[in-house]
């Protein structure tokens, strides 16, 4: 049986048109949100998508709203003509790749060439120029941004300040453009997958959002695209984050509930081997709330640098 071969749209319009139109004949969508160098664990999230609809729609876009200065546009790692061919590969394939140039762009004759410069300059590392967001200040006239409040602050919020703002404006504006009646998202977000729940919940997005479950290499590590910028040993030494969590998840079974003492636990693990600790939380999982003595499901959630690559992680704990 021959590969099947996406589709590519570009225009935002183009892409509305296309999902109107299977809806019309009665066809239900799924939507994957990528930003592309796609690995094993974005093809689990389409393969969960097959079980829900019968048409999917992979999106592959770099959001430079999500993006602070200090955070290089330039090294998110790309290949869309080998993505096109991992899609391929899919079982049942994908039928549609949204791929499009600029989603700040509007084409008003002041800010579309502006808005072209910033698009590019982005995708080759020139983005930000020390304000907030390439999309923010340079003329490209978008000030709208969705924010969802209390979920956003902790974990990766306190780090990365404007990254769920970011996401959630970009993830409204694919649901708003791509109209899907289901989104996967990858539990290894943790904190983002919770976030779009809350945005579609309290939005009314008629969209049923997913979670799937993490993907993981044979050796334990989280499958992330950042995972090729690290060196051998930085490989080697991140493989921390996961086995500690694994022994805190034991530790809780075992009747460990103290989440200070399993914190501490998690924390020395990545500490001894050479990486710089973001924060290791243990949270409800619904709320996100730090939980202080396990009563009810948490998730214990890590981010760690190793080298100058910043790795996310969690483990739910259901006792």
């Amino acid at each position: 049986m021959a590969a099947k071969e996406p589709e590519i749209i570009r225009d935002k319009d183009q892409m509305r048109r296309w999902s109107r139109a299977m809806r019309s004949q009665g066809k239900t969508l799924g939507l994957v949100p990528t930003m592309g160098y796609l690995h094993d664990g974005h093809v689990s999230l389409i393969r969960e998508a097959h079980n829900h609809t019968d048409l999917i729609v992979v999106s592959i876009y770099v959001n430079p709203g999500q993006f602070s200065p200090s955070e290089d546009l330039s090294t998110y790692p790309s290949d869309f003509h080998g993505d096109i061919q991992k899609l391929m590969a899919v079982p049942g394939g994908v039928d549609v790749v949204f791929n499009p140039h600029n989603l700040y762009d509007y084409g008003t004759s002041k800010n579309a060439n502006a808005a072209a410069r910033a698009s590019d300059d982005a995708r080759v590392g020139n983005g930000g120029n020390g304000v907030v967001s390439c999309v923010e200040e340079n003329g490209l006239g978008h000030e709208t941004w969705v924010r969802v409040e209390r979920l956003e602050k902790g974990m990766c919020g306190q780090s990365r300040p404007v990254f769920f703002r970011g996401v959630a404006t970009v993830v409204s504006k694919l649901f708003n453009i791509v109209e899907p009646d289901v989104a996967v998202f990858g539990k290894k977000d943790y904190q983002q997958w919770r976030i779009i729940q809350r945005m579609v919940r309290d939005l009314d997005f008629g969209i049923r959002v997913i979670g799937s479950e993490i993907v993981r290499e044979k050796d334990g590590l989280a499958m992330s695209s950042r995972n090729v910028r690290l060196s051998p040993e930085e490989r080697e030494k991140a493989l921390s984050i996961s086995k500690s969590l694994s022994r805190a998840r034991l530790a809780a079974a075992k009747g460990q509930t103290n989440c200070k003492e399993l914190r501490d636990l998690v924390t020395q693990a990545i500490h001894e081997s050479g990486g710089r600790l973001d924060y290791a939380e243990i949270v409800d999982q619904e709320s996100l709330e730090q939980a202080k003595v396990i009563r009810s499901p948490v998730v214990f959630c890590v981010a760690a640098w190793f080298g100058k690559v910043r790795l996310i992680d969690n483990m739910e704990i259901n006792i």
